[in-house]
């Protein structure tokens, strides 16, 4: 099954949700963003990570990282490879000196871990398609956008679904791409998944 490439390109925080984050992944050089809900300390831990900060005492996600290190071995790629029920599963492409090993490991944790060795994010097709967002081309070329390495608050203070039920499915298409353009990803999650309940229905 061919991977495609991935890159954290914003981590997202709700104010109106207590411990409700969203780390977005975007497709390398395609429109296409797989947003993912994590908890708050997996925020943390990538957050730390993608500004470089050095805390005085090693992360539980810097001591896994000092561990490999210690015994040589190396984290090549993760790859965020099903989705059962809204939940993302991934494993760890390790190898040693004598051999290569995948580990599971929750998604929130391995893309902490990519961040920290600084490896590739891959996942399949059909997870894209299932539960990815596709994003308007804005004209900018082939430019490749610098990721961002900053929490993003949301401004927006309605994240509930229950409006959501009320909406056709053109409308619910034009309120994604709103909440897209504010970067309101956790409740971009919602209204795709309404979307995508709507379409099973049919």
């Amino acid at each position: 099954m061919k991977k495609i490439e991935l890159e954290i390109v914003a981590l997202s925080h709700s104010i109106t949700q207590t411990h409700s984050y969203a780390v977005v992944l975007g497709e390398v050089n395609g429109l296409r963003r797989l947003p993912i809900v994590i908890g708050g300390f997996e925020a943390q831990a990538i957050a730390v990570a993608l500004e470089k900060m050095n805390p005085s005492r090693p992360l539980t996600h810097d001591l896994m990282k000092n561990f490999l290190n210690a015994f040589t071995i190396d984290l090549h790629e993760i790859i965020i490879c099903d989705l059962q029920e809204g939940i993302f599963y991934s494993k760890l492409v390790c190898s040693s000196e004598n051999d290569t090993i995948e580990i599971d490991s929750r998604t929130s944790d391995a893309l902490a871990l990519a961040v920290r060795f600084g490896c590739p994010i891959y996942t399949y097709e059909n997870i894209l398609e299932s539960a990815g967002i596709l994003m308007e081309d804005t004209g900018t070329g082939n430019k490749k956008k610098k990721a961002k390495q900053e929490v993003v608050v949301e401004e927006t203070g309605n994240t509930g679904n229950e409006d959501l039920k009320a909406l056709s499915i053109e409308e619910l298409d034009a309120l994604l791409n709103d909440v897209l353009e504010s970067e309101d990803y956790i409740r971009a999650i919602a209204i795709r998944d309404e979307i995508n309940s709507r379409k099973k229905k049919r």
